[in-house]
């Protein structure tokens, strides 16, 4: 991904998230929403993903749920959202496409809300029941 284009994303992702409702947009203050190229080798490996295979990654939630979180966890890590433009792109169409800023702001929402999703106690089933699979 070249720079412009990561610039290109990052700007629809800010777009994104302030299109959020102001309560969903409150989440991510402590919900850090970190956009990758790409998931990391260890992310993969976690995911018991192959290299290769990361194009159709498109978002992932770590950290515990909203569901799940209990005084005991006081201590851990907050939840993180990663995004990842290489697989969003893709799934979008790519940058060459009519509209293609319109495509990928739309892939962009609708990870974005999935992965929120997962942070408010949703499995995969519950998110494609909603449009966000």
């Amino acid at each position: 991904m070249s720079p412009a284009e990561r610039d290109r994303f990052d700007d629809l992702l800010e777009e994104a998230i302030e299109a959020l409702p102001p309560r969903i947009r409150a989440l991510l203050d402590e919900m850090p929403v970190i956009a990758l190229d790409e998931p990391t080798p260890e992310m993969l490996r976690d995911l018991g993903m192959r290299p290769g295979e990361e194009e159709e990654l498109c978002g992932l939630h770590t950290g515990v749920e909203n569901t799940r979180r209990t005084v005991e966890a006081s201590g851990e890590l907050p939840s993180q959202i990663h995004l990842f433009r290489r697989g969003i792109v893709a799934a979008a169409g790519g940058w060459r496409q009519r509209r293609a800023d319109d495509r990928i702001y739309d892939e962009i929402m609708t990870t974005l809300l999935h992965e929120i999703g997962h942070q408010m106690g949703l499995d995969e089933d519950d998110l494609e029941r909603l449009g966000y699979g």
